[in-house]
């Protein structure tokens, strides 16, 4: 399992989130980027890919396009559909795997949102990936996904560090008006390019004192930009663009995000 797979963090999801971008937004400009991307190529249909709660997905609906919504998390789906309804969309979002996902549609466009795809931890499960989603795209319809930048100087510390080496991330109150710490700690294997570790939920009283502790796994894995563009030629996608941030910053130089937009080739 996956830290999102667990009901109690698609709860709460939303909330800590709020908080960790106040400290460090690395996504500032994410929904409006996916907005203006699926205008622009959104006309025969959008799929949100690795949706989660729905940050992505009901933007977009507020902002008049219906996109479909999927994700590996059942527990997310539920939250997303929640948040929709209560908004007064009724989207359709579905669980599934995005490396066999089938839809009675194609799409002209399909939006992975943030660090979706780095969860996708072999490059035989990024191709698989790859493969289907360009089956669920219609004749040149586009794919936008984020990888970051390998940053050597992090890889050398992570790979210095245990999954129980932890350090404080944030403090919330969750949606039942608890305080919670939230931990996390990450180590780095440079033969697989996977960060593995826990992230670490303490629940507080009223007095500071911890008074329930969770434990939840995640994995992600560092593709370097040589890697993906292989990748992708592998898999029949053109490269449009490639952006270092979400206000379309030059891609050409190191950056925390590096955000792929790319078109199904011509069969």
């Amino acid at each position: 399992m996956d830290l999102h797979d667990y009901a109690d963090v698609a709860e709460n999801y939303d909330l800590y989130l709020d908080v960790m971008y106040k400290n460090e937004d690395n996504h500032a400009g994410f929904r409006e980027f996916y907005l203006d991307f699926a205008r622009e190529y959104g006309g025969n249909g959008v799929i949100d890919i690795a949706c989660g709660t729905g940050a992505v997905l009901l933007y977009l609906a507020e902002h008049g396009i219906m996109a479909d919504g999927t994700d590996l998390s059942e527990a997310m789906c539920r939250v997303a559909d929640e948040k929709a309804r209560r908004k007064g969309f009724h989207l359709n979002i579905f669980p599934a795997n995005m490396t066999e996902f089938k839809s009675d549609r194609k799409y002209s466009c399909a939006i992975i949102a943030r660090s979706g795809f780095m969860h996708l931890t072999t490059p035989e499960l990024q191709k698989a990936a790859l493969i289907n989603i360009r089956e669920n795209l219609t004749d040149g319809g586009m794919l936008t996904f984020n990888t970051f930048d390998p940053h050597p100087f992090f890889q050398a510390q992570q790979m210095k560090t245990k999954d129980t080496d932890y350090s404080l991330r944030l403090e919330y109150t969750n949606q039942k008006g608890q305080r919670e710490r939230i931990y996390n700690a990450i180590s780095y294997d440079p033969y697989t390019q996977i960060m593995s570790g826990n992230w670490k939920f303490e629940t507080l009283d009223d007095n500071g004192d911890v008074v329930e502790e969770r434990v939840r796994p995640l994995k992600m894995r560092h593709t370097y930009r040589q890697e993906m563009k292989y990748l992708l030629e592998l898999t029949d996608y053109e490269i449009v663009d490639v952006y270092g941030g979400y206000h379309k910053e030059s891609g050409e130089a190191s950056a925390k995000n590096v955000i792929w937009c790319v078109r199904k080739a011509a069969s």
